[in-house]
């Protein structure tokens, strides 16, 4: 399967992905298969809030990638089905302007729950598309607001997308939102209120800490639904690219996105290997300590732990 990914076979590629998923015995395997071919994608986080046109502004720059000669691979975090626990594939509905092209791969991926706009399983998923062949990876994140910054740890440039009339003015200032920007995009600027935005967002940018040398975020205005302004997008993408190379920065964030990865899965071995702590019958005893105040929280944790270990 690794080899025919290599040669560009969707179903084969659709087919590792779904091992990562589903969390498969032969993870491992094919990991150590992929890791000498991965490593050269350029990964582009897209987020914003919900409705300023993330899944329009992923497939418009698609389009403009592929004019350029490159491969894409998207990754598409879709909230989860309540029944299923799958992806409602809303975002790859919109992309069917590419959906024969085999230089183009779409991969919608359920969040399952997880906190800050990716799934779990997403750096592994990576990994696949990358080696794969992929030039640039393009990761569409569910768009849940001021929690979705995880996007910033896993890619190489993170885009942020606002538009007028959503609050935007309001949600720019918000903690985290002005932090994970390489390039902000103000979407739907055909519509009043777009300047306004642009102007706020200029202002709070100019408030920023940055030290000296430091990446200084573009605004792009685009019209999506148009195919206005992703030239410049795409553009913007190449020049952070090039600085993040000079600068040295892409191997620290490449550094740094492995070892969170690695540490993720770690812990999560360990949670594993452990059990499920509250079927322990141990547990009881501590927690009964802890209320007749003979214990408390953390001295029950350490000989928790300390069982456990041992």
């Amino acid at each position: 399967m690794v080899a025919r990914a290599r040669e560009g076979d969707a179903r084969a590629v659709a087919r590792l992905i779904s091992l990562v998923e589903d969390a498969s015995p032969l993870l491992r395997e094919v990991m150590a298969g992929l890791a000498p071919h991965a490593g050269h994608a350029q990964v582009v986080g897209i987020t914003g809030s919900p409705g300023v046109g993330k899944s329009t502004s992923t497939n418009a720059l698609v389009g403009e990638l592929r004019r350029a000669g490159k491969r894409v691979g998207v990754l598409a975090v879709d909230p989860s089905s309540p029944f299923s626990g799958g992806a409602l594939l809303g975002d790859r509905v919109r992309m069917q302007d590419h959906a024969t092209d085999r230089d183009v791969y779409i991969r919608s991926m359920a969040s399952r729950g997880h906190l800050g706009g990716l799934a779990w399983t997403t750096p592994q998923a990576l990994r696949v598309l990358d080696a794969a062949g992929c030039d640039v990876i393009l990761v569409e994140t569910v768009g849940v607001g001021q929690s979705e910054v995880e996007i910033a740890g896993l890619a190489d440039t993170t885009l942020v997308l606002l538009a007028p009339g959503m609050g935007d003015g309001i949600q720019a200032a918000k903690a985290g939102i002005l932090e994970i920007g390489d390039l902000y995009v103000v979407n739907k600027a055909d519509r009043d209120g777009a300047d306004q935005v642009t102007r706020d967002l200029r202002s709070m940018l100019a408030l920023a800490d940055r030290p000296e040398g430091a990446w200084k975020p573009p605004i792009v205005s685009t019209v999506a639904a148009r195919g206005e302004g992703l030239e410049a997008v795409a553009a913007e993408i190449d020049r952070h690219h090039a600085w993040l190379e000079e600068s040295g920065e892409l191997a620290r964030r490449r550094t740094r996105r492995a070892r969170d990865e690695i540490e993720a899965i770690a812990v999560t071995a360990l949670r594993a290997r452990w059990g499920d702590v509250h079927g322990r019958s141990e547990l009881d005893g501590l927690a009964a300590a802890v209320v007749a105040g003979e214990s408390d929280p953390y001295t029950a944790a350490d000989a928790l732990l300390d069982d456990i270990g041992g």
